[in-house]
């Protein structure tokens, strides 16, 4: 075995030296900064892939990394914005709800859609990409056009619902666009270095949304002028990530048009995959168990702990670091230990999390919270999705993503009405201890009714060579 020749110790001087050769003037060109981060893709697959794939690989970063400044710009302010205008805990739960409903009879149509068209990008675009961001325009209208606060109540929520409509009829053609962009061997690095931008983006713009709220509402005569400036500021950076979709090629697949006719076929392909079933049931479970709190903390943030949304801005940056730095150690140790042992574990924790939030007394406390969060998350996102492209079956996986989105969308109906009604008749606590219990649940469902037939079918397609 042949040994690299020791390195001579570098001194303070050249290592200077080659930072600033690297990452000097020249290198902040657009085009050095393009090239530099189309070679961090290229060493991300251990097979040589094409520049036509690199080109993909590129925009869907970009797109990622846009689409993050602008979620982060307003949707953690969606339910303050409500709260702003008097909204009760049931209209909070409504605000979930109602988008929830839409998205789920989003789904089906936009399959339909695909098939239909026979291209999967002009859905995307045009969709949560076009559509939906403009939307976002009409939120930051709304105090100048809307002044009883009881219709401006259910402006939001109705301009929530159409926003998550539009995106959720894009989902499928996306899923399905997204096995196509990224290969399969590099997924799970990828989608960490994608994830990785987006988490950084998350760092800087939800605290500096938070103190934009803050600081604009107090300008005279514009009582909610904070909210309407992080309204305009996501739409502006959504449409960069719009045109960076745009710049991807789409991979023409001539099977999909005409799909729209065998949605018999396709029920019986999803029911006879191994495991997809039981992994879209155990979502169902688990997604109830998220919803029954998860509109509520921000609440309970905000009326029981004090909080303000610089506050709640700089508390969900937390997050963010934390997913940050477990970023790139969680990407390879999902690659090293599988996607399944990825799920299992983090959602066997992950319930400890509502049950903290029993527990504070102070928005501070929060931050230990967020810690776990940031971590847990993280590895659950990133093996949850890759188990939906990997679970999907290959000739029905926009079909088999609408079934599954419209499940979870199912969920996130009922779990947001049952938590905004015990929140109001028990307290916030109940519902907290309440979520834990069903995600744990859920994590069972998925560990026998998915995880445990594909390793069945998976020992069987071994033995038989």
């Amino acid at each position: 075995m042949t040994r690299r020749p020791k390195r001579a110790p570098r001194t303070a001087a050249v290592q200077w030296s080659r930072l600033l050769r690297r990452f000097g003037p020249q290198k902040l060109r657009p085009s050095a900064l393009v090239a530099e981060l189309d070679t961090s893709l290229e060493h991300l697959s251990y097979q040589p892939i094409s520049s036509e794939a690199v080109h993909g690989l590129r925009y869907f970063w970009f797109d990622g990394l846009f689409a993050s400044i602008s979620l982060n710009f307003y949707a953690n302010f969606v339910t303050l914005f409500a709260l702003a205008y008097g909204a009760s805990n049931a209209q909070v739960g409504q605000l979930t709800a109602i988008a929830s409903l839409l998205a789920a009879l989003s789904l089906f149509p936009g399959v339909w859609a695909v098939g239909a068209l026979g291209r999967r990008k002009p859905i995307v675009i045009l969709s949560g990409a076009g559509v939906g961001r403009f939307l976002l325009l009409v939120w930051a209208c709304v105090p100048f056009f809307i002044h009883n606060p009881r219709v401006a109540i259910w402006g939001i929520i109705i301009i929530n619902a159409l926003i998550t409509f539009m995106s959720n009829f894009g989902n499928p053609a996306w899923t399905s666009m997204v096995a196509d962009i990224v290969p399969l061997d590099m997924r799970g690095r990828y989608f960490s270095s994608r994830n990785l931008i987006m988490n950084v983006m998350a760092l800087v713009v939800v605290p500096l949304g938070g103190w934009l709220v803050t600081t604009g509402n107090g300008l005279p005569g514009l009582p909610f002028g904070g909210y309407q400036l992080v309204f305009f500021l996501a739409f502006a950076t959504g449409m960069v990530s719009t045109f960076s979709f745009q710049q991807i090629k789409e991979k023409v697949d001539p099977n999909i048009r005409g799909r729209r006719h065998r949605w018999l076929d396709t029920a019986r392909t999803i029911k006879n995959t191994p495991g997809f079933m039981g992994f879209v049931v155990s979502a169902f479970v688990w997604n109830v168990g998220l919803q029954i709190a998860g509109p509520f903390f921000n609440v309970y943030l905000v009326s029981k702990l004090g909080a303000n949304t610089t506050m709640v801005g700089l508390l969900t940056s937390v997050t963010s670091v934390f997913a940050l730095i477990a970023q790139p150690w969680l990407g390879r140790l999902t690659d090293r230990r599988g996607n399944m042992w990825m799920l299992g574990v983090t959602g066997l924790l992950i319930p400890f999390l509502p049950l903290a939030w029993a527990v504070v007394g102070a928005p501070w406390q929060v931050i230990f919270i967020n810690i776990g969060a940031g971590i847990l998350w993280t590895g659950y996102n990133l093996a949850n999705f890759n188990l939906l492209l990997e679970m999907a079956p290959n000739e029905a996986r926009a079909d088999a993503a609408a079934f599954y989105q419209f499940v979870v969308a199912g969920a996130a109906i009922i779990g947001p009405l049952l938590g905004g009604y015990l929140a109001d008749a028990a307290g916030f606590k109940l519902i907290f201890v309440l979520s834990a219990a069903w995600r744990w649940l859920g994590v069972f469902a998925f560990l026998w009714l998915a995880a445990r037939p594909v390793a069945r079918a998976r020992k069987q397609a071994a033995a038989e060579g």
